[in-house]
């Protein structure tokens, strides 16, 4: 039979209506166990292991949580979005859940065991929230409860941004706010007198390092995230751009999860 152009239409609309579908899809959720650290403030998850600093001027808050080794895989994981209910605990358990993003490290304790205290020994998947996240699931006498927690697509204002640090001979980039899938598996950077993409190897956490010298060009980024995805943010800083100082990449679209 012969194809018109009103089937060729129809295919191309099934075909990406199937894609987001896809992309929408919600994920299985999985069991671990969750604590907290710190106190209401939140002042103790500041300065974590994934290098994002200031969570409240980074926009992250207080709606964040360490991961243990199992989860965190070496800092690549900073970024990363979840979904967190308690579970299996009716004297414990609060209803509903709470979403978060890792931003620090729950580091092992060798000297306890892993169902005594060393509840981020591997290879136990665990999450050390923030006191304040802690209480929307559970009770605060609790301090340990079963959890399931499962990947969520990050929902973040605005752009990417690169906060530029170094010298010139060396150039570390914190690539922060991240929607989608939220957590940078790699990074190449471009000056405008540079004819190719430049590959920035990860220091830690979610900072990004070359030598490539580029001061007075003006800047532009690839990041890419778990899965593949990849965000091109050009002109993102100008000719004078300056260390120490953020600047605002290209706008987060609408949040995906694709894994």
């Amino acid at each position: 039979m012969a194809c018109t152009k009103y089937s060729i239409w129809l295919l191309i609309a099934i075909t990406l209506f199937s894609s987001e579908l896809s992309e929408a899809r919600e994920y299985n959720w999985i069991k671990a166990h969750a604590t907290f650290y710190g106190d209401s403030s939140g002042s103790e998850t500041m300065q974590g292991a994934c290098g994002y600093g200031n969570l409240f001027q980074q926009g992250y808050g207080l709606e964040t949580t360490a991961l243990s080794t199992a989860l965190f895989n070496d800092g690549l994981a900073c970024g990363a979005c979840y979904e967190i209910k308690c579970y299996n605990s009716t004297q414990w358990c609060l209803k509903g859940s709470v979403r978060v993003t890792a931003t620090n490290l729950c580091p092992p304790n060798y000297s306890l065991p892993s169902d005594n205290g060393g509840w981020c020994n591997p290879p136990r998947k665990h999450f050390d929230l923030s006191l304040p996240m802690f209480l929307k699931i559970a009770q605060y006498r609790a301090g340990i409860v079963p959890v399931q927690f499962r990947r969520v697509p990050c929902l973040k204002k605005g752009g990417i941004k690169f906060e530029i640090k170094g010298n010139p001979y060396w150039m570390l980039v914190l690539v922060y706010n991240v929607g989608g899938v939220g957590n940078v598996v790699n990074v190449k950077i471009r000056g405008s007198k540079t004819k190719d993409w430049v590959h920035m190897s990860r220091n830690w956490g979610q900072n990004w390092q070359t030598s490539q010298q580029l001061q007075g060009q003006t800047l532009s980024f690839q990041v890419t995230t778990q899965g593949g995805r990849t965000i091109q943010s050009d002109n993102v800083a100008p000719a004078n751009w300056e260390f120490g100082k953020t600047y605002e990449g290209k706008i987060n679209s609408e949040p995906v999860l694709i894994l």
